[in-house]
């Protein structure tokens, strides 16, 4: 029988938006299958307060918020507090860890990741941060905010809350993103163009095993399944490197590489797209040529063009000579992923467009 999804899910912008408004008082546990994006929530709430914060090596003295990355699973006692003698006094005193850095006054974003698979003693450490804002004895700052993350209990890696903690927190469920909403993500981060272009033609990858009638999508991540490479937005992300650097190592060792991040289903699937990619037509050719310049019959060289030109469209006289290009497809559905990239990764460019918005006009229908 198929499993079917009844909880409230929160998109990764909606789950981001809301731990940042209510995180000093309310501390939300954000659950999800592995790979989708739960860990990357804080450097995402560092963006939207203007903060430099990106990785927790960063030193960044001028953030409003100091940000604290901690894996709950590596983690022991030592770690987090641990009381000291003072032989002076003859008395034990409380030792906070310099991970908090509580000695500056600043307020923290604290990030609890992998909370569920934390050791039951270490969880009790953390629920009274998470309740109380308080590591051991020692008060977070005022305006400090607290969440974490894990995975569902469904899917079998070992995650557990304590009884008594699940009623005094949030646990909110984390979507997976749609095919689009992570192409947006993977253009501003130099994805490789045969990944993006394989995910927008590939939108079952993005499905969850909680969804309906997936039981035969070679590519997600299954509890059921013993096989540790899956597609997840964390693995393609993975791949990336694999086929920007292929020229460096065979092309064995690449599909090899491939097969070893995301599973051999999705290397033997991005194979066509990434043999194509040295024989696309060159952006430049098609801006000086575009009522002429051939429109592939390969749907995977065409969409991978269609990537190429958001990457490098940045002027509206480009804009609209590559347009001219794009209403010469005869597919409006190829045509919308063009249209869809450029208004979510480049709105001003895409917005104040006269062909653009002539497209969306007749097209309105299929968007």
């Amino acid at each position: 029988m198929s499993k079917v999804r009844f909880d409230l899910t929160l998109d990764f912008n909606e789950t981001k938006d809301l731990i940042n408004a209510v995180g000093d008082e309310v501390t939300c546990i954000v659950v999800s299958e592995p790979g989708v994006g739960k860990s990357s929530l804080l450097s995402a709430i560092a963006v939207d307060n203007g903060d430099a914060w990106r990785k927790p090596s960063d030193d960044c003295p001028d953030d409003k918020y100091d940000y604290i990355y901690v894996d709950c699973p590596v983690k022991d006692m030592m770690d987090i507090a641990a009381s000291i003698p003072n032989h002076a006094s003859k008395t034990l005193e409380y030792y906070v860890s310099s991970l908090f850095k509580l000695g500056n006054g600043k307020p923290k974003i604290i990030m609890l990741d992998e909370f569920m698979k934390a050791p039951k003693l270490l969880q009790i450490i953390f629920t009274r941060l998470m309740l109380e804002r308080t590591v051991g004895d020692e008060p977070l700052p005022k305006g400090s905010k607290v969440f974490g993350t894990s995975n569902n209990a469904s899917d079998g890696v070992g995650d557990a809350m304590l009884g008594h903690v699940g009623n005094r927190v949030c646990k909110v469920s984390m979507s997976k993103p749609t095919h689009e909403m992570w192409n947006v993500w993977a253009t501003a981060n130099g994805i490789a163009r045969p990944i993006r272009a394989w995910a927008s033609m590939n939108p079952k990858a993005f499905k969850s095993y909680l969804d309906r009638d997936q039981e035969d999508n070679e590519f997600i991540f299954k509890p059921s399944s013993t096989a540790k490479q899956f597609v997840s937005p964390r693995s393609l992300a993975k791949c990336s490197p694999v086929i920007l650097k292929r020229d460096m190592f065979s092309e064995n060792a690449m599909m090899g590489a491939l097969a070893g991040i995301a599973g051999e289903s999705f290397a033997k699937s991005i194979a066509a797209f990434i043999s194509v990619e040295g024989k696309l037509i060159k952006f430049e050719d098609v801006i000086k040529n575009p009522k002429t310049t051939a429109v592939p019959d390969n749907i995977s060289a065409l969409v991978m063009m269609l990537f190429e030109a958001v990457d490098k469209l940045d002027k509206q006289d480009e804009l609209n000579s590559y347009m001219e290009f794009v209403n010469r497809i005869k597919s409006s559905e190829v045509q919308s992923i063009f249209f869809t990239m450029i208004m979510r990764t480049k709105p001003r460019l895409g917005r104040y467009n006269q062909e653009i918005n002539k497209w969306a006009t007749e097209n309105h229908m299929i968007m």
